[in-house]
């Protein structure tokens, strides 16, 4: 696997991902948000890349941009992988990726909110940690760095429980979950 940043906070060139194949599809076609890409084989691109297609062997991909009223934060946003890679890591691995990356360009957290306990449970594998704030849109926020103990990530999944809305395989997920320990962060292989 290839990782590589496309663009930066301010902006970066548009992705067109199958929309039958990724979620949120549709976001990766803005210029206003740099983003980061896994790939199997091929050039790993880099910041001058031009605009991609499905075709490249992207397998997932990041947005992110800069907060707008905080310049020593960036924000993950629309982390997406290709159906059939789901459950493999190659998320988490990126969005590790993609916060590295946008610390060594200055940031001093990055940032993102997520909606449901898998993707809660996969940036915590990323390095990420529950900051304990709650977006008006019923996501929880993580940063990295952060406090990663115990109590801390079981909070967070309490927060979901407490959710009406949620799918049988989330409630599984969580009633799985109940003493569990924070997930060990995941390498980024070389």
């Amino acid at each position: 696997m290839e990782y590589a940043v496309l663009g930066d906070a301010d902006g970066g060139p548009k992705l067109r991902l199958d929309h039958r194949e990724f979620s949120y599809a549709g976001k990766f076609v803005m210029s206003n948000t740099g983003k980061a890409v896994a790939r199997e084989g091929g050039d790993s691109g880099g910041d001058d890349e031009e605009d991609g297609d499905e075709e490249d062997g992207i397998v997932a991909a990041v947005a992110f941009n800069e907060d707008r009223t905080d310049p020593v934060t960036a924000w993950l946003r629309y982390v997406t992988v290709r159906d059939e890679r789901r459950g493999e890591g190659v998320g988490a691995r990126l969005a590790r990726f993609a916060a590295a990356e946008l610390r060594d360009r200055g940031y001093d957290r990055v940032k993102i909110a997520v909606n449901n306990p898998f993707a809660y449970h996969a940036l915590y594998k990323a390095g990420f940690a529950y900051t304990g704030e709650q977006t008006g849109l019923a996501e929880l926020v993580l940063v990295r760095p952060g406090e990663r103990d115990t109590d801390r990530y079981r909070s967070g999944l309490d927060a979901y429980r407490e959710r009406d809305d949620l799918a049988p395989e989330e409630r599984s997920f969580l009633a799985a979950k109940a003493d569990a320990e924070p997930p060990d962060v995941l390498d980024v292989p070389e």
